[in-house]
């Protein structure tokens, strides 16, 4: 079995600095580097990283650093940098590089996998964690568990790669029965909930209540899954209960990604989710009426903001 020696991140937000953080604590600085341009290593150094108080001592590497292979790439990246991304890493891809996404939903890893080879990438689901992004002040409680697999659900040598790599650092990680099952079940839940909260400028409270911000949720997801079941995956009444619990449990005052990617005028990532199901949609004609309005309502947001405008 291969060893991961090196381990190359590309995005430094809420993920990609508690992920890092845990990784050069317990690896090494010498065994992990982030990919970054020359202005946001210059930004980075003069303003600092925190991690939950702490200032982080990470190393930097330009994307056209030559020689430096990277056994471990992990996209920490939000979906609309993913292409950037991906021009960005060239340089550190190598015939047995591992690639690991972080991103929501189901497209990140098609994208990866047709830049670099299906063969290198692994499954992810990061979910459970509580991390969060002020300005250069990072933290979390709850560094969550990464859900990891290949698509066709078989160990092999990558997977324990990976496996000896998170244990190592103190990651806590999960090995499902089917990852791809995962990655639907949570691209259902994120599709109701990111997307109505940012349509409805609200926060949980709002989809915990009887009334029509619950609804539009509900049937957002409703849509997906049956085109999650389309695609093979089955998301039973029973998980869909659960994932109802999970809503009941969320901080009432707090509000999904979505949400505060337009509340802080940021281009959002709703190609993952509507944007994803729409085509998905017209793939095996199943109709995707709520998703349709809550995709063109959230292009209505974005639009605004680049007028100078909205909340």
């Amino acid at each position: 079995m291969a060893e991961i020696k090196t381990i190359g991140i590309i995005g430094q937000g809420a993920l990609g600095v508690m992920y890092g953080q845990q990784l050069t604590r317990h690896l090494g600085k010498e065994r992990v580097f982030f990919i970054a341009d020359p202005r946001r290593i210059e930004k980075y150094q003069r303003e600092g990283i925190y991690c939950n108080g702490e200032k982080t001592e990470f190393q930097y590497l330009t994307p056209d650093t030559k020689g430096v292979q990277a056994d471990l790439l992990i996209f920490a990246v939000k979906y609309t940098a993913i292409e950037e991304a991906l021009d960005d890493t060239a340089n550190f891809v190598g015939d047995s590089t591992i690639l690991l996404s972080l991103l929501n939903g189901i497209a990140s890893e098609e994208q990866i996998g047709a830049r670099y080879g299906e063969d290198k990438i692994l499954y992810c689901v990061a979910q459970e964690m509580d991390a969060l992004k002020e300005g250069n002040q990072f933290s979390h409680t709850n560094m969550g568990t990464l859900v990891i697999g290949n698509r066709d659900n078989k160990r092999d040598e990558r997977l324990s790669s990976v496996e000896n790599i998170l244990r190592e650092a103190e990651i806590p990680y999960l090995i499902p029965e089917d990852i791809m099952h995962c990655l639907w079940s949570k691209l259902m839940f994120n599709t109701g909930v990111n997307q109505t909260a940012a349509v409805y400028a609200c926060n949980y409270r709002q989809m915990q209540e009887e009334g029509q911000i619950r609804d539009t949720a509900l049937s957002a997801m409703e849509e997906a899954r049956r085109i999650a079941e389309a695609e093979g995956a089955v998301i039973t009444d029973r998980e869909f209960a659960e994932w109802m619990q999970i809503l009941g449990r969320l901080n009432p005052e707090g509000m999904p990604s979505m949400r505060q990617d337009t509340k802080a005028k940021r281009k959002t990532e709703v190609e993952l989710f509507s944007g994803t199901l729409r085509k998905l949609g017209k793939k095996h004609h199943i109709p995707t009426p709520v998703n349709d309005w809550l995709y063109e309502k959230i292009q209505e947001i974005e639009h605004v903001r680049e007028m100078g405008g909205g909340d």
